[in-house]
């Protein structure tokens, strides 16, 4: 996991982007006040939605327990 300030982020935006998308790199942008935020490729995003709806239905985890049984 990375971590880069605002400022560094907004001087360095394409460099940045390219390791979050490229290398599957989830970055944190700290920001005063401590009003963080985490940057994630979008690939990453939507697999971590699906992993939440498919764990988030009963029916869904047990034929997944019971396929990997």
């Amino acid at each position: 996991m990375l971590a880069v300030n605002y400022t560094n982020l907004r001087d360095n935006m394409k460099m940045y982007m390219d390791k979050v998308t490229d290398d599957y790199e989830t970055m944190i942008v700290t920001r005063k006040n401590n009003k963080n935020v985490v940057m994630i490729s979008e690939e990453s995003y939507n697999n971590l939605m699906e992993n939440i709806y498919v764990m988030g239905n009963k029916e869904n985890y047990d034929w997944l327990m019971k396929g990997k049984a």
